[in-house]
Order: C-alpha cells, then sequence, then structure tokens
C-alpha cells in the first residue's frame, strides 16, 4: 500500500511520478497542492484521474515555493531539499513543463 501519483502527456507517456509509503504524511501536501485532497484515499489514493491545467500546476509550484519559503528556480537540481520536497518539487516540475507545451497535465492518484 502507498501513494503512487503519476503524471501523463496526451499521448499516455509517463511525465511525472511521485511515491510516498502508506503512513507518510508528505503524501497529503501533494495532495493539498494539487487541490486534489478529493482523490486522497488514506492508505493510497483513490484510483482515479483529472486533469490539470497550466494554471493550476503553476499555482501548486507557486503555493510549494510560499509553503517552503523557496524559490524553485534556484533549485535547479533540487538536491539541497529533503527527499520528499524534491519528489514534490519535481512533480509538480514535470507536470508544469508538459502543461506549458499542452496546456494541461493528466494525473493519476493511485
Amino acid at each position: 500500500m502507498g501513494h503512487d501519483i503519476l503524471g501523463y502527456n496526451r499521448a499516455g507517456e509517463e511525465v511525472a511520478y511521485a511515491r510516498f509509503s502508506k503512513g507518510n504524511y508528505n503524501s497529503t501536501i501533494l495532495y493539498r497542492l494539487l487541490d486534489a485532497y478529493d482523490y486522497f484515499a488514506g492508505v493510497s489514493g483513490s484510483g482515479d484521474s483529472t486533469t490539470f491545467s497550466k494554471q493550476q500546476i503553476g499555482n501548486a509550484l507557486d503555493t510549494f515555493n510560499q509553503l517552503y519559503n523557496n524559490d524553485a528556480s534556484s533549485h535547479s537540481s533540487c538536491e539541497s531539499l529533503p527527499r520528499d520536497q524534491k519528489q514534490i518539487l519535481d512533480f509538480i516540475k514535470n507536470c508544469l513543463a508538459t502543461a506549458q507545451k499542452e496546456g494541461s497535465v493528466k494525473v493519476f492518484f493511485g
């Protein structure tokens, strides 16, 4: 059991991945950043997916930066961040890159 959260482009190719164990409270941070708490099912995701616009993902990145008093652009490798923060930031940035190219990104919460 755990949270496997995946981002997909229009072609159905995986563009982002985040994995949290069932007891890792940091999973809720990603759900909240995406305003997707409806897809949180306790020990895992709900098994559903939804599509996020470029603006929604951009808002998630802005909120991440505010939450961690961070400038994501200064962390190009993200190596200075704790593991889960890095995973969350990488996920959001990869989804944002796809949404900027395609207008949106599909996210699965498993």
